[in-house]
């Protein structure tokens, strides 16, 4: 079994934000996939189904994404997962927008979302896929204020590109391993 975590805040008034990416990622996978993410427990909203043969738990912390790693602690610890079957879709300001890396571990690079899932998890070994934002201009509120805007109209379109993207990853992820997804997905430098 693969647990796949999108990471956001919960609320209305979050939906469309940038730090919600993870969750739009997560709805997409889902909704392609006939898997509803309504079931909750222990501080998620989750669903099972299955992506590529493989069964997969879908799981969408309403922690706030400071303590996105309680929800997903418990996810492994009642599934009785290994990290490494754990992959974690986010949003990264480091990452120009419509940008997708993905990695097999690693730091945090600052991101509160994981750095809490490593604090919890106490291991950086699971997969991520990191979903390029960009940075705010000089004139914004900082990165904090920036990342709880919601995209542009401009913008809608990249994202829902990135978001595309980050979805047929997921399914070479699957069948390939994440070695091919890299190779496939991450941009050259």
């Amino acid at each position: 079994m693969l647990l796949i975590a999108g990471l956001g805040n919960p609320g209305a008034e979050y939906e469309v934000t940038r730090h919600n990416i993870g969750f739009m990622f997560l709805d997409r996978l889902a909704e392609l996939h006939g898997i509803s993410c309504t079931s909750q427990g222990l501080s998620s909203l989750w669903g099972r189904g299955s992506i590529a043969g493989e069964e997969v738990l879908l799981v969408k912390p309403q922690t706030y994404m400071n303590r996105s790693g309680d929800a997903v602690s418990w996810a492994v610890s009642e599934l009785s997962l290994d990290s490494i079957s754990v992959v974690v879709a986010y949003d990264d300001s480091d990452l120009p927008l419509g940008r997708l890396r993905l990695r097999q571990n690693g730091g945090s690079g600052g991101h509160k979302g994981i750095e809490s899932i490593i604090g919890c998890l106490c291991t950086s070994d699971f997969r991520r896929i990191r979903l390029g934002i960009g940075r705010p201009d000089s004139s914004s509120h900082g990165l904090s204020g920036y990342v709880l805007e919601p995209f542009t109209e401009e913008e809608t379109v990249q994202v829902d590109e990135l978001i595309t993207m980050a979805v047929d990853s997921i399914e070479v992820l699957i069948k390939d391993g994440i070695g091919s997804a890299m190779n496939r997905f991450n941009p050259i430098k």
